[in-house]
């Protein structure tokens, strides 16, 4: 990987992995910024805001921008997380000063228009209504928020409807004031770029960048709770969550090859046991989600209120084994290869490969090369993972229920099963 690493004088990095093999390049804007970094009076501006910047900026209208794109074949998008929020292209290599002149402007100088603030308002506000009509969608932002009991971390990315209608020109404009400057930005491009021209092309729009954040990111407390919404759908969804791991703590890579012995593909314990032994679900899964000052681990799973009682026992017996058995040579191996590949895999790409840049920066203030997190991966052991395992599931569970769900478990009931004597 041809990675190269310039600091602006305000503070913005820029980082380039250069492949002259290929004609495209994908690049774009990282901000260390979303709901995480939110005053609960302005949740969901975070979201908000990536919406409305396309809507128009001082020298270009929102029509305007999606014609520049597209008239060179170009594709934009962009997303808001909990902690981050991009906005990235992909072009073709001789348009790359075209995409970063965009991106900049619309980062910078988005004006935010009344008439497109009235029309946006209401696409924001269908979205919050199709995620909350959508069970298997909203049920991680009720084990969010209980998770993470009246703190930022916790709330909802979307935010709720009402506030959203309230947002004015005024209020983006501050947030954007406040939570995005140099030093919490990274501009990134991988492909066929040249570094020091796309520096300049960087420097050129975004030197003037204002250099420091006026926000303070709360800190991040996992509490855990109960949530249970019965609704009149044919299915049961549960998700059963527990304290994670940061991203820079040392157990990081643990809980990752963890989650994937545990709930990661077809030959995990819980998809084996669960699914192919039992047929209690259609879907099952565990994950291992990192935020910079904590984490979340959880199982999911879908099933019906039949299975629900059967199924709760099931998991949690899954979850017992795993903290007092040493897991076997082959589950470890085979972890770790999955975790390698599709590691190495996504990294073929260079839209995976600007995404997994850009964040490192953000989080690590450096890029992690590909051979020390394949050693960092291949040091774990079997007593690393009964560890972690032990970490995890000795924290308060965090319980939600959405669906057709009577009879389910009580949350006594999940705390009793998963105790290990």
């Amino acid at each position: 990987m041809d990675l190269q690493i310039s600091t602006l004088a305000n503070g913005l990095r820029v980082v380039t992995s250069s492949r002259p093999q290929t004609e495209s390049v994908t690049l774009g804007i990282w901000v260390n910024t979303g709901s995480a970094c939110e005053k609960e009076e302005i949740n969901g501006i975070s979201h908000f805001l990536e919406h409305m910047v396309f809507k128009g900026t001082e020298k270009r209208s929102s029509l305007q921008i999606s014609e520049e794109f597209e008239d060179v074949g170009g594709q934009s998008n962009a997303y808001t997380s909990r902690e981050f929020t991009a906005f990235y292209a992909k072009m073709l290599k001789d348009d790359v000063e075209l995409a970063i002149d965009i991106l900049s402007d619309i980062v910078l100088h988005s004006n935010f228009p009344d008439s497109e603030l009235e029309k946006e308002r209401e696409v924001v506000v269908q979205e919050i209504k199709q995620t909350i009509d959508t069970p298997d969608d909203i049920i991680f932002d009720y084990l969010q928020e209980q998770a993470f009991p009246g703190q930022a971390v916790g709330r909802s990315i979307l935010g709720p409807a009402e506030k959203v209608r309230s947002y004015t020109a005024q209020t983006l404009n501050n947030y954007r004031k406040n939570n995005y400057a140099a030093e919490n930005t990274v501009v990134c491009a991988v492909g066929n770029v040249n570094h020091e021209a796309f520096v300049k092309m960087v420097e050129e729009r975004m030197g003037k960048m204002q250099k420091k954040i006026n926000f303070v990111s709360e800190k991040q407390i996992y509490k855990g709770g109960f949530f249970a919404e019965n609704r009149d759908i044919e299915q049961a969804h549960m998700v059963l969550g527990f304290e994670g791991v940061a991203y820079s703590t040392d157990n990081y890579y643990p809980s990752i090859v963890f989650s994937t012995i545990l709930g990661g593909g077809m030959s995990s314990r819980l998809f084996q046991e669960v699914r192919e032994k039992r047929g209690l679900v259609y879907s099952v899964y565990s994950f291992a989600n990192s935020h910079t000052k904590s984490g979340l681990f959880g199982i999911y799973a879908g099933t019906t209120k039949e299975e629900l009682k059967e199924l709760m026992p099931v998991v949690c017996e899954e979850i017992r084994k795993i903290r007092t058995d040493l897991v076997s040579e082959q589950e470890l191996k085979r972890a770790k290869t999955q975790l390698k590949a599709s590691m190495l895999m996504a990294l073929e790409s260079s839209s995976a490969t600007v995404e997994v840049l850009a964040r490192q920066m953000l989080i690590f203030n450096r890029v992690i090369s590909v051979d020390e997190m394949v050693e960092r991966i291949e040091k774990i052991s079997r007593e690393d993972i009964r560890t972690i395992a032990n970490q995890i599931f000795e924290t308060n569970p965090t319980y939600a229920l959405v669906g057709d769900i009577n009879g389910y478990p009580s949350y006594d009931e999940i705390k009793k099963l998963i105790r290990v004597s």
